[in-house]
């Protein structure tokens, strides 16, 4: 004898169903959100590089068999990942050899007249805050202020040194100083919670060319 559902124990199916479809929902779009502010999914082990282009021209890189394509002047890549290890990078008629460590994220940096760097952005874990980093590639000492030069955000980052501020999202204009002396002032920055923000200044004395780095917004 078959059994028949009455409409009282049908609508209770239909709602439970509907219950579970919005709470999918609800878990993949919080993973998107993830991956938007945290990178990309990837296996365990896994090392992570982008390519940040501080030339005038086009490029495109490999890190092994991974491509880092079509970079605009003063553009970046999003992170690609590959297994941590020892490879060839190569960035046009120049290459070196990198090793990338297993859950460590880095940037392959095009340098004008220069043979290309590799350097280590440490993962950013917060997700109450947001991380403003400054990736100092120049002969000089560098300090992030407010654009006023009232109050220190990242203090004294050395030559070929890297300095960084936990901060709450925020809308205030910064700047560059050298000592004293404003060097430049800083395009505005969206910052969200649990992303970190790069600010990576090429150039040296008197050229300095600041530009803010970060992951190019998810595509839908």
């Amino acid at each position: 004898m078959k059994q028949s559902i009455t409409p009282a124990s049908g609508s209770n199916t239909i709602r439970k169903t509907c219950a579970f479809l919005v709470i999918g929902l609800l878990a993949a779009h919080v993973q998107a959100d993830e991956a938007a502010l945290y990178g990309p999914s990837a296996p365990k082990g896994s090392a992570f590089v982008r390519l940040y282009n501080a030339g005038n021209q086009e490029v495109s890189a490999s890190v092994g068999n991974t491509q880092l394509s079509d970079v605009g002047p003063l553009g970046s890549s999003d992170f690609s990942f590959l297994p941590g290890g020892d490879y060839s990078a190569k960035l046009g008629t120049q290459s070196l050899t990198v090793k990338l460590n297993a859950d460590q994220y880095y940037t392959l940096v095009n340098l004008p007249g220069s043979p290309p760097k590799l350097v280590e952005e440490p993962p950013f874990k917060n997700k109450q805050k947001a991380l403003l980093r400054v990736q100092n590639l120049t002969d000089s000492e560098l300090t992030l202020k407010t654009a006023d030069g009232k109050t220190l955000v990242v203090d004294k980052v050395k030559a070929l040194g890297r300095g960084e501020r936990e901060i709450n999202p925020l809308n205030v204009k910064l700047a560059l100083f050298s000592g004293t002396e404003k060097v430049a002032d800083l395009k505005p920055v969206s910052l969200a919670r649990g992303e970190a923000v790069c600010l990576y200044v090429t150039g040296s004395a008197g050229k300095f060319s600041p530009v803010w780095v970060k992951r190019p917004a998810a595509t839908q």
